[in-house]
């Protein structure tokens, strides 16, 4: 998955790198004309404690620039959480552009 998410986003013309951060890291950091989005990727986020690491690395990062996570789940899962936008991998690759 991971590797569909890094090509797509190459794709779209986005320069990407690897976030670390104390205690976790973000999978990938988009940049492109100057602005920035962060995106996480997970299988699936079948418990409590996976929503937590996924959404919560994201959920540490101060500033005020979209995030992301993608997963394989069913659409009928919320959509947000805590200001971070949950998309499936299909809603994900059908994305031309992002805001």
């Amino acid at each position: 998955m991971e590797n569909a998410v890094y090509l797509h986003l190459k794709q779209l013309g986005y320069k990407l790198s690897v976030g670390t951060m104390p205690n976790g890291e973000i999978d990938f950091v988009a940049e492109k004309n100057g602005k920035t989005l962060y995106f996480q990727v997970a299988y699936l986020l079948a418990d409590q404690a996976t929503i937590d690491r996924e959404f919560g690395n994201l959920a540490r990062i101060g500033d005020n620039y979209p995030k992301y996570v993608i997963s394989m789940d069913p659409l009928s899962r919320p959509k947000d959480y805590a200001g971070i936008t949950h998309l499936s991998l299909r809603q994900f690759l059908m994305t031309e552009k992002f805001s």
